[in-house]
């Protein structure tokens, strides 16, 4: 490959937006939160700690191992009890989430006047590049809404 091709870089916002376009019935829901990015991020990524507090389908998150370079293995429980285990890429902004069934993507950049948040997720169809969209875009805004608050309390 030649040094001279050109190289795009993707904030993880964009990067979410790109991911889910190519996923069926996949929806991005999207608000700009009027705080830090440091702030919005230090909920949205700690999983064990808050993970469950704003994402409305999810009681509780454990992380069963770190097999470094921001790949976890978790477990999660849904307010359901149903249990997933996920194979999660955390990194500083991005958050992709992945068990049998579920999917769940979280993205966050600085913009003026805040954070930009995108979140897409949802039950996959087993064997496809697709997720059933029953309830995605209203679980999405609720979400969002709920990781604004915390942010908006904690910013205080």
């Amino acid at each position: 490959m030649s040094s001279s091709w050109p190289v795009a870089e993707l904030d993880p916002v964009r990067r979410l937006r790109v991911l889910a376009s190519a996923i069926a019935g996949a929806y991005v829901s999207e608000r700009t939160i009027p705080a830090p990015f440091d702030v919005v991020w230090g909920i949205a990524s700690d999983l064990e700690r808050s993970f469950g507090t704003f994402e409305p389908d999810m009681r509780g998150l454990t992380i069963d191992a770190d097999l470094g370079g921001g790949r976890l293995v978790a477990r999660a429980r849904s307010r359901y009890g149903m249990r997933a285990r996920f194979d999660v890429d955390l990194q500083p902004g991005w958050c992709w989430m992945q068990s049998r069934f579920l999917l769940i993507g979280l993205a966050a950049t600085a913009v003026p006047g805040g954070t930009l948040v995108a979140q897409t997720g949802g039950v996959r169809v087993p064997g496809r590049a697709a997720l059933i969209p029953i309830g995605v875009r209203a679980a999405g805004e609720r979400a969002l809404a709920a990781l604004a608050l915390q942010a908006g309390q904690t910013a205080r």
